[in-house]
């Protein structure tokens, strides 16, 4: 089934049986509102043309994001561009209310603010639902506060202060998201780790392989897609935990791969350029020479 364009926060607000919007452009909601309005309704995939964030507990069900699907049996905060498309499935009741709330925001509130040049620079609205964030009791009471004072700046009398106000109030709240988000990629350590010692097997049996020419390099999509995560979430979990993103992990283990044959093999550069998957040796020669600050003859020399 085609999922359901909603255009308008005023749309969101009529479907989910909520009251008209105080804000046309901007808005906080009862998520157990919605999730009573979503009991009564056909429940469908989702395309907004709008901002979410939402933090939600009690779903007592399913979500899914591309080819994506998690439990949410606990409470998470997790983003949505838009554009993007979500579906629900409910689930059989388990006796939890849901609970939380969701911030919708039009991308025409923050046109022309400071929000409007950074907001695509959290990359955590290119994350997969199954990498949601986790919050403490803490962390969700520090959000919750946030929220407050975003929904009552604009219950207020809305003045030519209001939306900065409001604004500098989202920045704040997606900068502590960015925070907890680098702290949930410390504290679940183990399956993180497991992610980065995935993707060194991974990329030592590519480079393994006798057909890169055909293959070419591996892609930042691709790895992703074989570790099962988005690459926005991949890169900035390498970034944390190694210091590198997921290009800087390819490039380094492509130039160990190139040392390795520019050492022990009497292939040209040429060659050994076509054998790694490079249609061009001079692509090959520019991108060692910028790792290693040797270019592949001078690095062959020194070991003659």
């Amino acid at each position: 089934m085609k999922p359901l364009s909603i255009k308008s926060i005023t749309e969101f607000h009529r479907l989910n049986l909520l009251p008209p919007p105080e804000h046309p452009l901007i808005s906080v909601v009862d998520y157990a509102r919605v999730a009573a309005a979503k009991r009564k309704n056909e429940v469908r995939a989702i395309v907004g043309d709008y901002y979410s964030i939402s933090v939600k507990r009690g779903l007592n069900g399913k979500m899914r994001y591309g080819q994506q699907e998690y439990d949410f049996d606990e409470g998470v905060m997790y983003f949505l561009a838009p554009g993007q498309v979500l579906q629900s499935t409910p689930a059989p009741h388990s006796g939890e209310m849901p609970s939380g709330w969701i911030l919708l925001i039009h991308p025409d509130f923050i046109w022309n603010t400071s929000l409007a040049k950074t907001i695509k620079q959290y990359a955590y609205f290119e994350y997969s639902v199954n990498e949601a964030l986790f919050l403490s009791e803490k962390e969700e009471v520090t959000l919750y506060n946030i929220i407050q004072n975003i929904k009552e700046e604009y219950h207020s009398n809305i003045d030519r202060y209001s939306q900065g106000i409001i604004i500098a109030q989202i920045e704040t709240l997606l900068n502590y998201a960015e925070r907890f988000y680098q702290r949930q990629f410390i504290t679940r350590k183990k399956a993180n780790h497991q992610i980065v010692d995935s993707l060194e097997v991974l990329l030592t049996d590519y480079f393994e392989q006798k057909d890169l020419i055909t293959k070419g390099l591996p892609t930042v999509h691709y790895i992703a897609e074989e570790l099962n995560v988005s690459p926005n979430y991949l890169s900035s979990l390498l970034k944390v935990l190694t210091g590198q993103t997921t290009q800087q992990h390819i490039h380094h283990r492509l130039i160990e791969k190139a040392k390795e044959r520019l050492s022990t093999t009497e292939l040209s550069v040429s060659e050994i350029a076509y054998e790694l998957g490079f249609g061009h040796s001079q692509s090959f020669s520019k991108l060692f020479k910028t790792k290693t600050n040797f270019s592949p003859s001078e690095f062959r020399q020194s070991f003659n």
